[in-house]
């Protein structure tokens, strides 16, 4: 991955999140981080 690259994953990753917690609160961010904690502990058992 180039720094261009990672940089452009970045700000619209940064963005996205932004825009969600604007609009829509803090509640999806909160179930989001929780299945996103989940899905790392099953990939990590998998590992």
């Amino acid at each position: 991955m180039t720094d261009r690259l990672a940089l452009i994953l970045g700000i619209l990753i940064v963005t996205a999140v932004t825009l969600d917690l604007a609009v829509f609160g803090t509640d999806h961010t909160i179930f989001l981080a929780k299945k996103l904690y989940a899905l790392i502990e099953w990939m990590a058992f998998w590992r």
